[in-house]
């Protein structure tokens, strides 16, 4: 990187950019942009909009199936359309930077954490093996990674969703590059660990003259990192401006309905606590290790019939380990799960058809959860056959009414996973938990991938569905405005073990306990000085227990 360029100099400028998939699908239609040194834009909008194909046009790359078709991306004034294969190569991972909305999926599982950070700048010949080390650890240190000296000896699998994200940070930010393309970075992260990682990323575009575009659909937390916001729809343009801007006073109706939504989800009151009916789930002191290690400690609570239970927490907390332990994809230690009347089995290769067709789990990584090589409607339909032993001609009609259950065109079930956006992918989750029927679905961050407008939509299906057919949630998220929209009840978790747990509205009023009381006080506001507040109260809780709640 050029130390010494000016701070307002120009470091990519796009113009009249079109990228089209299949034969005449036009994915992003004549897009204008600049970026500055130290500067931030933001790219906002619904699933499906375009943010990430643009995203990822900065490098000179477009998915499988799709092309670049028009336009010029200058990085520092030269055009990257121009480069060769290898001219490309040369820049990606140096100049420009990719962190993905998926981390799991990025990391290859058969090496360690610590050789792929440091495979950028060895492979670019920027540094030997002994400061990319180096440099990898400084890196593990900044963004909060725990053990960080020892950190990188692990294999993807062995840390949490929230940590891989994290490393994937780590990873682009090794070879110091002029431009980081972030496609929802902190998706996956509590937001405990949100605040660490936004602060990081800021410090590093600011101290190093890096540019950013970030892509999200969190307005919250775009507002805490971007000068500018550009807002997308349909792969055009809707409108840009400040950042300031854009949240006080947008333009278009699409805007205004983007933070109108945002503005309800931060103030809204929440559903009524229900009623503790009778009990679906009873979690009895369940005990869940990894070797020596305890990722859950006796944990026990009750979801009741047509009952919503979020289970909230940190990364690494436990939450997604309980919830795969409760479908029988991870044996507890002690403990167990009781439904209805019946101990489940711990294995689910030892319940019955019908067990497993009661219990269905959405998961956190679409993009790890759907077969890539299955088209939408095998993946669909493959359930609706198993446990309902339909015909051809019912099996396809079942399918429709999934997709169109999820707010998804029919037509999708000929199309391959990787040929939907995250948010489309996720939807395709929900659908096939749906597609047995079940009567408890355990939610593993099922909006986390979601704009807000579309994230809204499926509470609203989710909450349908219970009040038509009495079905419960346990709805495990870091998502704190989701919970107070759809949780009758709240565990909070902390390292593997239960903190607090009661109605929505006692967790929310008046919470229990410090850590609880830190959580609240750290989910993102929809105004610019936000982050640098909550760094000044992570400096106060560092020192003593949490402030109160206003």
């Amino acid at each position: 990187m050029n130390q010494s360029a000016r701070p307002d100099e120009t470091l990519l400028e796009i113009k009249g950019l079109r990228i089209e998939a299949g034969v005449s699908a036009v994915l992003v239609d004549s897009i204008d942009l600049v970026l500055r040194r130290g500067e931030v834009l933001g790219l906002i909008g619904e699933s499906g909009a375009g943010k990430s194909t643009l995203g990822l046009a900065a490098m000179v790359y477009a998915r499988a199936g799709c092309r670049i078709t028009g336009g010029e991306i200058l990085l520092s004034g030269k055009d990257l359309r121009t480069l060769d294969a290898a001219g490309r190569r040369a820049m990606r991972g140096v100049r420009v930077a990719y962190v993905a909305q998926s981390a799991a999926s990025a990391f290859n599982p058969a090496m360690t954490l610590m050789d792929q950070v440091c495979e950028g700048p060895l492979r670019h010949g920027l540094m030997g093996r002994k400061e990319a080390e180096a440099n990898a650890v400084a890196l593990f240190t900044a963004l909060d990674l725990p053990s960080p000296q020892t950190f990188g000896r692990r294999y993807p699998h062995e840390a949490s969703g929230g940590q891989l994200q994290r490393a994937m940070v780590a990873m682009a930010m090794s070879c110091r590059p002029d431009l980081l393309v972030l496609d929802e970075p902190t998706t996956a992260l509590d937001v405990t660990t949100q605040i660490e990682v936004l602060a990081k990323l800021r410090e590093l575009i600011r101290d190093h003259g890096t540019a950013a575009l970030y892509v999200t659909h969190d307005l919250s937390v775009v507002a805490q990192i971007a000068d500018r916001i550009l807002v997308l729809r349909h792969g055009k343009m809707v409108e840009t401006g400040t950042t300031a801007e854009i949240l006080t006073a947008p333009s278009s109706p699409y805007t205004r309905a983007l933070v109108a939504e945002r503005q309800a989800a931060m103030s809204g009151q929440g559903i009524a606590g229900a009623p503790r009916a009778a009990t679906v789930l009873a979690v009895e002191d369940v005990t869940i290790k990894y070797g020596n290690l305890t990722a859950v400690d006796r944990v026990g609570f009750l979801v009741g019939r047509g009952e919503t239970v979020a289970v909230v927490g940190e990364s690494g907390s436990g939450k997604s380990t309980l919830a795969y332990a409760a479908v029988g994809q991870i044996e507890p230690a002690d403990g167990g799960f009781r439904f209805g009347d019946a101990l489940l089995p711990p294995s689910y290769k030892s319940r019955s058809l019908d067990q497993r067709r009661r219990i269905q789990l959405i998961y956190q990584l679409p993009d790890i959860a759907l077969n890539p090589r299955q088209t939408i409607g095998d993946i669909l339909g493959r359930p609706v056959a198993f446990f309902e032993k339909m015909s051809r001609a019912a099996v396809r009609a079942r399918v429709a009414e999934l997709l169109r259950l999820v707010g998804l065109p029919e037509d999708f079930t000929v199309r391959l996973p990787g040929q939907l956006s995250g948010g489309q992918k996720q939807r395709v989750c929900i659908a096939r938990a749906l597609a047995a029927r079940p009567e408890l679905v355990i939610c593993d961050e099922v909006t986390s991938a979601l704009d807000p407008l579309v994230a809204e939509e499926i509470l609203k299906l989710l909450k349908q569905l219970q009040d038509e057919l009495g079905v419960s949630y346990l709805f495990i998220t870091h998502d704190l405005g989701t919970v107070k929209r759809i949780a009758h009840r709240v565990v909070v978790m902390l390292k593997g073990r239960m903190v607090a747990e009661g109605t929505t509205a006692a967790i929310f009023d008046a919470p229990p306990d410090d850590y609880t009381r830190k959580l609240l006080l750290s989910v993102p506001e929809m105004r610019t000085d936000w982050l640098d507040e909550a760094l000044e109260r992570r400096e106060i809780w560092r020192a003593g227990p949490a402030p109160a709640i206003a």
